[in-house]
């Protein structure tokens, strides 16, 4: 599978879905967009057929946006096999992915600008899990919470 990114947006998060898409069309980042037009919208609508292809593995990793990334998260990370975070600085959008294996990010529109999201998501995609030892134990087993409860 070729490398594809899922978005998401509510109407809170819109246009810096579009701004974000503008930064992946330049670097030829290929991507789908799930939602939305603008218009209002219910966000656990939308972080659900973005986590939908991640977990059927049509997508590598997904970026939802709302006003504050805080619904779109909150409700992603409901679905099993699904670590999303919400990240407004460089360190956490970086060490979610290197010792969280975080698929999702999650960004607020009311929150952030375009540069700072550009930033965060330039990061987010190029940092990879940084696979055994100590992190791979502790993401083992936030799977195990999941699976159990």
């Amino acid at each position: 599978m070729d490398r594809i990114i899922a978005l998401g947006s509510d109407h809170g998060g819109y246009s810096l879905k579009e701004e974000i898409k503008k930064y992946l069309d330049e670097r030829d980042i290929k991507y789908i967009d799930l939602g939305n037009d603008g218009s209002r919208c219910d966000y656990p609508d939308i972080a659900q057929m973005v986590c939908e292809k991640i977990i059927e593995n049509k997508a590598a990793l997904g970026i939802l946006f709302c006003g504050t990334g805080i619904g779109m998260s909150i409700a992603a990370n409901k679905i099993r096999g699904i670590r999303a975070a919400v990240c407004s600085d460089y360190f956490s959008a970086k060490y979610t992915r290197l010792h969280n294996d975080a698929n999702v990010l999650c960004l607020g529109g009311r929150v952030l600008g375009a540069g700072a999201a550009t930033e965060l998501v330039e990061v987010f995609l190029s940092t990879d899990f940084e696979q055994g030892g100590r992190h791979s134990v502790r993401v083992d087993k936030i799977s195990k919470l999941e699976n159990d409860n």
